[in-house]
C-alpha cells in the first residue's frame, strides 16, 4: 500500500529563486507539484522525502523559469487489488460506508458488509441489523479487503475503491473482538 520509490521529474525553479537552486528548493516545488497526484504507476505521491539529483537547468523560449529535471524519493500510496485494509468509516449513506483508507476513499458497499439485512439510519449515520442489532457508523474502524480498483490520475478525489468485508476476518474491529472472544470460549470449555 505505501511504498518509498525513487523517481525522476522536471520542476520550473522561478527566474527569483536562480542564485539558490538547492536540493531543499527543488524538494519544496517538487511537493507543490506532485503531493496527492496520482499517477496509475506508482499510485497517489503522499510526500517528496529527499532530492538526489539535480540535473542541469534547460532554459524554454518564452519560459521565464529555468527546468531542472531531479531524482528523487517519494512515498506513495498504492493500494493493491485484494489487499486487506484497515480504515476507518467517514460517511454513511443508505447504499453502503466510505472508508478512510490513506489518501483516499473507499466503498463499502452495504451488500458486503454482512449476509444480514441492514436499514439505514440517517439520524445516526449508521447502518444496523435488526437480526443481531449489531451497527456500523461513522468512526467506526474496519477491516475491509480491496475488490475492485478504479485510478482517475487528473482527478484523483474521482477515483473508485470497492472493499467488502464480507470474508473471514473482516468487518468491524468490534465484531472481529467479538467472534475471537467466543471461539477463545468455545475452545476453553471443550
Amino acid at each position: 500500500m505505501y511504498k518509498r520509490v525513487r523517481l525522476k521529474d522536471t520542476v520550473e525553479v522561478p527566474p527569483e529563486h536562480l542564485a539558490d537552486v538547492t536540493p531543499n528548493l527543488v524538494k519544496k516545488l517538487l511537493q507543490d507539484k506532485l503531493e496527492g497526484r496520482m499517477d496509475e504507476e506508482v499510485g497517489s505521491v503522499v510526500s517528496v522525502v529527499n532530492v538526489h539529483d539535480i540535473g542541469d537547468g534547460a532554459v524554454l523560449p518564452n519560459r521565464p523559469g529555468v527546468y531542472y529535471e531531479a531524482e528523487f524519493d517519494a512515498v506513495t500510496f498504492d493500494p493493491q487489488m485484494q489487499e486487506v485494509v484497515d480504515g476507518e468509516i467517514v460517511e454513511v449513506v443508505n447504499f453502503g460506508a466510505f472508508v478512510g483508507i490513506g489518501p483516499v476513499d473507499g466503498l463499502l458497499h452495504v451488500s458486503q458488509i454482512s449476509d444480514e439485512y441492514l436499514a439505514y439510519d440517517e439520524e445516526g449515520q449508521m447502518l444496523a441489523s435488526r437480526e443481531s442489532n449489531r451497527t456500523i457508523g461513522v468512526g467506526d474502524s474496519v477491516r475491509t479487503r480491496i475488490v475492485t480498483k478504479s485510478i482517475d490520475e487528473r482527478n484523483p478525489r474521482e477515483s473508485k475503491i470497492g472493499l467488502t468485508a464480507k470474508q473471514v476476518g473482516l468487518g468491524k474491529h468490534g465484531w472481529l473482538k467479538e467472534e475471537r472472544e467466543k471461539r477463545q470460549a468455545t475452545t476453553e470449555s471443550e
